[in-house]
């Protein structure tokens, strides 16, 4: 027997506790939800599960969040969409605020630096076990093997763009399957379907709802309300800041961030350092690298950083003026935010009729194979770019930190050896140097 109808409401809580127990990044996120939704309240089949992930991964953005909105959307229509996936990033943005106020108003203490001094070496060694953590699901075959060397060379080596390392893995998934089926048959890689849960709510032969056909007019509809809810808000910030306004550049580059980079936060990263700190120059380096590590240890999307970014650069920048210098933080953080997520919401109340129509198809799963593959190439690079920085703080000219490269081993071996959680992880790191910066002698 399925379990029975869910009630909106009894939807609307667990969608605001997920959001504030969403932890472990977009694997732990993924995997909370399918233990709840899955094994648990069975309000959706593993099959309908993965089917679903495997577009939210091919999509631009956090797949945990847009996965969280198609279940909603599936179950509740146009405004469960929302909801699931509103409640999957407002707890997270209070909480980015609050601790990005922290930083900014006690930073330069002695034991706040020394906390942030501990997690950075712990957030490299995280992108790397990232790195590894996906190939070894993603990486089956010598194919997928030279996919992911092609994209680390291809970033690292000539600096190519994302969006064309994503569009070369895609095709290659997509005419590779044609000649080889067997081998870019791998799904969205987070494990084959299991049976033993029992009936669903939405099960494997349950037919689609009426509410998630096709149809033309509500897919021109929606996309007119996205793009009309964008023109209002670059509207309000041109008229009220001007086109060079920091809000409006703000407003314009994560705009673009959130369609043009693929592969979660851990690939978007390198794209938004080098428009925020190189090119608009909202953050430091440094103060880059604090934001992961914030995020990191928040729930949410660990593409929340972005938030971060926006709260310093509209402190910094002093958006609102020198008297409102909290406010104007705020207001830049949920900006930011706004127009990272809204573009998800679209595509997933857009081509969600779509995807429903494709259930077990290869020309679906293929590229996202590939493009999974490519994936951990890009995170290899990432791994690379905070290991510089944060072993050479001042460049290969200046100073290797040694005491942050054994943190940073150490925090691996935690990883790799002992499957140290990354909260337990990060508090252990953060206690390691706040207490090497406390003790100068142990430096």
């Amino acid at each position: 027997m399925p379990p029975a109808r869910v009630t909106f409401a009894e939807a609307f809580r667990f969608w605001l506790k997920l959001g504030f127990i969403s932890f472990g990044g977009p694997a732990g996120q993924i995997a909370i939800m399918h233990a709840e939704l899955v094994e648990r309240r069975r309000w959706i089949s593993e099959k309908r599960f993965l089917h679903a992930l495997n577009y939210c991964m091919l999509l631009p953005g956090p797949e945990a969040q847009q996965l969280a909105t198609y279940i909603g959307w599936l179950m509740h229509k146009t405004w469960g969409g929302i909801i699931a996936g509103a409640l999957f990033v407002l707890p997270s943005l209070f909480i980015l605020i609050g601790l990005s106020w922290v930083y900014l108003r006690f930073g330069d203490m002695p034991a706040v630096a020394g906390v942030f001094y501990g997690i950075k070496p712990a957030v490299t060694a995280l992108v790397l076990h990232a790195a590894h953590r996906i190939g070894t699901r993603a990486l089956k075959n010598a194919w997928m093997w030279g996919i992911a060397a092609a994209a680390f060379v291809g970033i690292f080596a000539f600096d190519l763009p994302f969006p064309a390392i994503v569009l070369g893995a895609a095709l290659i998934g997509h005419f590779g399957a044609r000649a080889a089926p067997g081998v870019f048959a791998l799904g969205g890689g987070h494990g084959g379907a299991h049976s033993g849960y029992g009936r669903a709510l939405i099960d494997d032969d349950t037919p689609t709802p009426s509410h998630a056909g096709f149809s033309r007019s509500r897919l021109v509809k929606l996309l007119l309300v996205g793009l009309g809810l964008w023109a209002a808000v670059m509207a309000a910030l041109v008229g009220t800041h001007g086109l060079q306004g920091t809000l409006t550049q703000m407003g314009w580059f994560f705009t673009k961030a959130a369609l043009l980079t693929f592969g979660g936060a851990y690939a978007v990263l390198p794209y938004v350092y080098q428009g925020a700190v190189e090119q608009h120059q909202w953050l430091s380096g440094a103060q880059m690298i604090d934001g992961l590590a914030l995020g990191e240890t928040t729930p949410g999307p660990l593409i929340m950083v972005v938030a971060f970014v926006g709260f310093v650069g509209g402190w910094l920048k002093q958006v609102l003026g020198p008297d409102a210098l909290f406010l104007g933080a705020a207001v830049a953080a949920t900006v930011v935010t706004f127009v990272t997520f809204l573009p998800s919401f679209i595509f997933i109340l857009a081509g969600g009729p779509l995807v429903e129509a494709t259930h077990g198809k290869l020309g679906f799963t293929a590229p996202l194979s590939a493009i999974t593959a490519a994936v951990v190439g890009v995170i290899l690079n990432l791994a690379l770019f905070f290991a510089y920085h944060v072993l050479w703080p001042a460049g290969f000219t200046g100073r290797f930190d040694a005491v942050s490269a054994l943190i940073a081993a150490a925090a691996a071996v935690a990883l790799f050896r002992f499957k140290v959680g990354v909260m337990p992880l990060l508090a252990a790191c953060a206690c390691i140097g706040l207490l090497v910066t406390l003790v100068p002698a142990l430096r």
